[in-house]
């Protein structure tokens, strides 16, 4: 029979992540965070090193407790169908739900297909329709990954994991440490409550002002999906040569 008074930092089924946020207790706990680094870095190295080929990837994101009969996954299937056969790479959490149905949709439509799975206390299986899955200990190390290497977000409806990467990715855009990054919301019925209530009471209190809520687009429709985030590709590339055309030559310099 287990001790109960044994330390909690050795039951089974804890993760790098809740050891690294519990509070340190003794001297010989102390020290491993200065360790744990070392495995952080480890860890962002290996997702770089795995990921530094891929190109023009959408992050979509969504409840890995939806079912295959849910309308919201043969949605996310075709978005992802779609996405890839404009040329993008799709990346998800590599879980089930809404996850393994963008995967699905990518993988069936001949497209790259990545999963970034996460160490939880209940085991989160990759699902089977992966190009390339990648396993982390860290959510920080794996929201790094998602951001990085994707040109915007695909948020269908979730819980507090998919909420948590919306309003990630809002901040960043907000405070302008990303740029040009769609975020698209899929769903109407099932986002207009929280649009709602940004709109009445965040806005209403200052909290957040209209150009915030333009980040988001709202759709029902896989096609406008593609077509938001291809426009935001064009937009970008329109930038970039306007600002190579008004860039002085080097015949100029001389």
């Amino acid at each position: 029979m287990a001790d109960s008074n044994e330390p909690e930092e050795h039951r089974p089924g804890t993760t790098q992540d809740e050891q690294l946020l519990e509070s340190p207790r003794a001297d010989e706990f102390t020290h491993t965070d200065t360790w744990r680094v070392f495995r952080i870095m480890g860890e962002f190295v290996a997702g770089f090193d795995d990921l530094a080929t891929l190109s023009r990837g959408v992050s979509i994101f969504g409840s890995a407790r939806t079912s295959r009969d849910d309308p919201y996954y043969k949605e996310a299937q075709e978005t992802a169908a779609l996405l890839s056969q404009a040329g993008f790479a799709v990346i998800t959490g590599g879980g089930p739900g809404i996850m393994e149905a963008a995967n699905r949709g990518a993988l069936e439509a001949g497209g790259q297909s990545i999963g970034c799975n996460i160490e939880l206390p209940f085991e989160q299986k990759s699902n089977d329709y992966l190009t390339l899955g990648l396993k982390f200990k860290y959510f920080f190390v794996r929201k790094m990954m998602f951001v990085k290497y994707s040109l915007g977000f695909i948020i269908f409806p979730g819980g507090f994991g998919t909420l948590d990467e919306l309003f990630e990715a809002l901040t960043l855009i907000q405070t302008g440490k990303i740029r040009n990054f769609p975020v698209v919301l899929y769903g109407s019925d099932y986002w207009k409550g929280m649009l709602d209530w940004i709109r009445d009471w965040a806005m209403k209190e200052g909290k957040v002002t209209e150009a915030d809520l333009k980040l988001l687009h709202l759709t029902d429709s896989p096609a406008e999906v593609v077509k938001i985030i291809s426009d935001s590709q064009s937009s970008l590339r329109d930038l970039e040569n306007d600002l190579i055309s008004t860039q002085p030559s080097a015949a100029n310099d001389r």
